[in-house]
């Protein structure tokens, strides 16, 4: 856990392997993947005051895709609290699609009731208003690309260091049906970054990893379970 802690950008199975002198990959695969399992505090905080709401894929985009076209793709959305000009906390999941099922679900567990939350215009954000929240859309159809850039500024250096962690950190090398346990790694380190020391994050991992159940690499390799009829993978 110090090891992997100490690491800014995280560790890799084959990183964890040879540091520890492990015979076999798959033992440093599961260890991390254990971990990662212990990164989401039971019962933490959701987000408030303002955040701002949207989805990248993962994968890249080709030509004429877009929210209803996914073949190929993984979908993520991230909601980011603001926190004067900068990023507070962060939430990710892995969706099926956007449509308001998975949208709605994802915004319930990771946001407060109440929250100010800025979206663009997609329909599938329409009922947030019902839900509790207040609801503020940019319309950014017939807007060049970078004009999401400037209106939602956060979600998307946010989705950008993401990518840029996967394809570093691990190569690209992340199957869809592990990625939510690296979706619990990279927020358990984005909202900590500002942590003084790496003793804090080393400790924070130990009081997590006591609180949780234990799993079996069984269920490790099998992935996230998905909630019956919402298409969430998980919740981070």
């Amino acid at each position: 856990m110090w090891y992997v802690t100490n690491q800014k950008q995280g560790a890799s199975a084959l990183g964890v392997q040879r540091v520890l002198g492990l015979g076999s990959y798959t033992t440093a695969w599961s260890w991390l993947h254990k971990l990662r399992r212990a990164m989401v505090r039971p019962g933490r905080d959701r987000l408030n005051g303002e955040v701002e709401v949207d989805e990248t894929y993962l994968g890249g985009v080709t030509q004429g895709q877009g929210r209803r076209n996914m073949e190929g793709k993984v979908l993520v959305v991230i909601a980011a609290q603001k926190d004067g000009k900068k990023i507070g906390r962060i939430r990710l999941a892995q969706i099926n699609d956007a449509s308001a099922q998975c949208l709605e679900f994802f915004i319930q567990k990771a946001v407060e009731p109440g929250t100010v939350i800025h979206t663009d215009g997609w329909r599938g954000y329409n009922g947030l208003k019902d839900l509790g929240y207040e609801h503020q859309v940019a319309v950014l159809r017939g807007q060049p690309r970078s004009a999401a850039n400037e209106v939602f500024p956060r979600v998307h250096l946010v989705a950008s260091l993401l990518k840029r962690w996967l394809l570093g950190t691990h190569q690209g090398a992340v199957a869809a049906s592990h990625l939510d346990y690296y979706l619990d790694e990279f927020t358990f380190r984005f909202n900590r970054r500002t942590s003084r020391t790496r003793g804090k994050l080393f400790f924070r991992l130990v009081e997590q990893a006591v609180a949780v159940e234990p799993v079996q690499f069984k269920q490790i390799l099998g992935g996230k379970a998905e909630p019956q009829g919402v298409g969430v993978t998980g919740v981070n």
